[in-house]
């Protein structure tokens, strides 16, 4: 490379990853925030806007739609784009599809969501495949884990933030903020992440070919498997924390968010520790993060009860959530090893549907009367349901002709 922000791109931090994998952690905080910053004014929206909140709703799923569906498309028609320019071009889309949905009426708002969820899909798939291209194989899952650590940072923090920016302002102001922040995250990777380094067109052979032929691998399939249901058993917990904290702990609202802010802090130890053990280890980490969001979940659906059992239950699930998601991208990118894109997107498409589909499993126990921590016991039950699936990839790995 001859380029000065290639070398600056590969220079170490403190901790020996280079700045452009933190860059991407800071980008993904950015437009994950966007994500999540719209549940809690849904409100807000629906009244500016003159529909009902159920319609506002819809605005979500748009654009979990434009993730599931649209990532792995974009990622497809992107295979002989350099990175940084894909990186910086879906930022910029997402940006623009943001800044059109706040200039328009509902159905606007709506179609621009699902361009968001395209685009934020393209960033997160790409981020991945670059940020383990800057380093040497043995930190694969740890660069994965910093990248997707900025996702957690959007959900415990940006999210938040930007509901209260826009509860004191206008709705409308929390995204502006994203907007910015997404802009700042273009620059960062101009600055930060190689120019020369054509990260798709370096693939030889037809690579559209070889991107398809990777998901005929069971063992991919096993992985976003894996994917769905460890992240719907978390998440169906934490979706419905503030609730239980509410209704169950009798917890005053003023310190909810402080809560909900510890599962965060939980998030980062265990990405930080799972980023460590997975890239030698990942069974280790898939297992013993499996193995503890059913036991926490069990535990949570009576601690919930009592304000000084939860505490520490938010943080160790936190903990056990986050040790998975960087050792999954260890799996992925080993099992994908020769055309990791694609299998990147699936793999995000994969973390999206499970969370997407927290609402529906919650709504088969709710509707039946059941009590509101019974969210937990099912989440125990889909981490449970992991852990087989955890085991068989182990044996395959072990074979690897079966896993081809």
């Amino acid at each position: 490379m001859t380029s000065g922000t290639a070398v600056t791109s590969r220079k170490p931090t403190s901790d020996g990853l280079p700045a452009g994998v933190y860059v991407l952690g800071f980008s993904l905080f950015a437009m994950g925030t966007a994500e999540f910053l719209l549940a809690g004014i849904l409100p807000e929206v629906a009244s500016d806007l003159d529909v009902t909140l159920s319609s506002a709703g819809f605005l979500i799923t748009a654009f979990a739609l434009g993730v599931v569906i649209g990532g792995p498309l974009f990622a497809m028609a992107s295979l002989h784009w350099p990175r940084r320019t894909t990186l910086m071009v879906t930022q910029g889309v997402f940006a623009a599809s943001i800044v059109v949905g706040l200039l328009g009426d509902y159905q606007v708002l709506l179609m621009s969501r699902v361009v968001a969820g395209i685009a934020y899909a393209g960033f997160f798939a790409v981020a991945t495949v670059t940020a383990i291209s800057l380093v040497t194989p043995d930190r694969n899952a740890r660069a994965s884990g910093v990248v997707v650590s900025g996702l957690s940072a959007a959900m415990v923090a940006g999210g938040p933030a930007g509901t209260l920016i826009s509860h004191l302002t206008q709705w409308q102001v929390g995204f502006w903020v994203v907007v910015a922040l997404t802009l700042a995250g273009i620059l960062g990777c101009l600055l930060h992440l190689p120019a020369a380094e054509s990260g798709h067109a370096r693939l030889t052979g037809p690579n559209l070919s070889r991107e398809l032929s990777i998901l005929r691998r069971p063992m991919l399939w096993g992985m976003f498997a894996v994917t769905i249901l460890t992240t719907a058993a978390y998440m169906i917990t934490f979706n419905y924390l503030a609730a239980m904290l509410e209704e169950i702990t009798a917890l005053p609202e003023v310190w909810i968010p402080a809560i909900l802010a510890l599962f965060g802090i939980g998030a980062f130890i265990g990405l930080s520790i799972g980023g460590r053990i997975s890239d030698q280890r990942p069974h280790l980490a898939l297992l013993t993060g499996a193995s503890a969001i059913v036991i926490l979940s069990a535990v949570m659906a009576v601690a919930i009860e009592h304000v000084w059992a939860v505490v520490p239950t938010v943080v160790l699930i936190g903990i056990a959530a986050f040790v998975v998601n960087p050792a999954i991208y260890g799996r992925v990118f080993t099992v994908a090893a020769d055309a990791p894109t694609l299998a990147g997107a699936a793999t995000v498409s994969a973390f999206q549907l499970g969370i997407s589909i927290t609402p529906a499993l919650a709504a088969v126990s709710l509707t039946q009367g059941a009590a509101l921590n019974s969210v937990c016991l099912i989440g125990a039950a889909l981490g449970a349901a992991a852990v087989p699936l955890i085991l068989l990839d182990r044996a395959r790995q072990a074979r690897p002709a079966a896993g081809v």
